[in-house]
Order: C-alpha cells, then structure tokens, then sequence
C-alpha cells in the first residue's frame, strides 16, 4: 500500500519532527509513504479570511499534487477538514473540479482514522510509564468526525495512564486566523482550556494538531505551567521506539 503525505504548512514549517514521526509510524506497518512535491498550502487561511479567489488558485496547486494519490495522510484535522468540508464550497460553481474535489474528499484521512479505519490497526506496539490526557482539536472532531480513533490507539499504549480532560470539547482559542483578529477573546479561551488541563495534574498533554497545540503551549508558558504537549504521531512514534517522550523538539516547547 502506498500513501500520500499532505504535509500541512505549519508541520512543514515550524515542526517538521511531527511528520517524520508520523512517515516512520507508517513505514512500521509497511507502508510505503508519498511526499508530492508540489503540494503547497491548501488555502486555509485566505478561505477563513474571505479571500475565496486567492484561496481557490492555491487549492487548484494542492488539487493537481494529489490527483493521482490512492490515500491523502494529513497530520492536521484542520487542513483535512479544508479538503473535505471547504473545497466543495470553494469548487461548487466549477463542476469539473468539484468532482474531483469529491473524490480526494474520499481519500482523505486524518491519520488516526487509517490506522484504526483502514489498516485496522490499534495496537502499535507503544509503552509509556506517563499521565497523559488529550485535546481534540476542534476541526478533527467537529468537521472530520475524529472521535474514537485516537482513543483507540491511546489504550493500547501499555503503563499510560490517559486522564479525562475537563470540558475537553471546549476550543483552545487558536482558530487560525481568529487567534490573531481577536486575541482578547482568544487569549481567555486558551487560559480557561490551561486551567482544565492542570487540573488532570497529567504529565502531557497530547493533541492532533499543531495548531492548537502551539497555542496551549505558548499560553502555559505565559501561565508557567510545565505540561509540555507533544503531537500524537511524535508520541505514538517515541513510545514504539527506543526514544525519550519528553525530550523537547526544534520547534521549542513542544
């Protein structure tokens, strides 16, 4: 089986560490792993700021990288969410590509989801003597309908102890853009979100997406609260190895 990696522009940027995890979690079950080169952003944040038609040139690029993909893997439930739930918006008056649009929607999985819902694979052979609880990111749940995968995956890490999140379902106030149009507001969501996970008294926080990770991660340190947060697939991928779970990556405190 061969896979798509669609990278997203945050992990490609700022935390390449996530993907390289996640290609190695891939390459363990033997599966072979795609990079297309000439996949660019998706159009996410010109699309959430209504710039439609500069975000319908940029999702032509991305559309034309993965045409030929059997499955798209994406790190990100919010760049995942941008292909399935955005681009039939975005192509609803171009019928050529809308139908296109349709089918990489098909092929589209947040990670987690082809583990458990494709490969049929949950246990990956992880240990982690560690209090954990974990984020779902908000585009993932909501628009991507990531529930029980991650969990899944979670319980059959042996020696983690995965403590419940209060009001978990809450946003952490990064929203892409709206973390920068409103910072008063998004700044209040993202401390409320740190105080619930202090109470767990967890050793780690764990979440799907980067986005909402750094956010959290940038607001304890103002808070000084020392949870660090770390990506599933780093987790997944340091707990099925011989590698340290906290040690800290190139992109900071994370």
């Amino acid at each position: 089986m061969q896979v798509s990696l669609f990278i997203t522009c945050l992990v490609d940027t700022m935390f390449p560490e996530v993907a390289e995890s996640l290609v190695r979690l891939l390459q363990r079950q033997g599966v072979q792993v795609d990079v297309p080169m000439g996949q660019t952003c998706c159009g996410q944040p010109a699309f959430n700021s209504g710039y439609f038609e500069e975000a319908r040139e940029v999702a032509k690029t991305w559309i034309d990288a993965f045409a030929d993909s059997d499955y798209i893997i994406t790190p990100s439930g919010s760049c995942g969410a941008m292909i399935t739930h955005d681009y039939p918006i975005l192509f609803k008056d171009d019928p050529r590509r809308l139908a296109l649009v349709a089918k990489l929607a098909e092929r589209t999985y947040d990670w987690t989801q082809f583990f458990v819902d494709v490969l049929q694979i949950e246990d990956l052979g992880a240990q982690a003597d560690i209090i954990a609880t974990y984020h779902p990111s908000c585009h993932a749940t909501r628009l991507l309908g990531v529930t029980e995968a991650p969990i899944r995956l979670l319980n059959h890490v042996r020696g983690l102890r995965l403590v419940e999140l209060p009001l978990a379902e809450q946003c952490c106030g990064f929203g892409g853009t709206f973390s920068v149009k409103m910072p008063e507001i998004s700044t209040a969501m993202a401390t409320e979100k740190v105080m619930h996970i202090a109470e767990t008294s967890a050793e780690l926080l764990l979440g799907l997406d980067m986005g909402c990770l750094m956010n959290i991660a940038g607001r304890m340190k103002h808070m000084n609260i020392k949870i660090p947060a770390l990506h599933l697939a780093q987790f997944l991928d340091r707990a099925s190895s011989d590698a340290p779970i906290l040690t800290a990556t190139k992109g900071g405190n994370l």
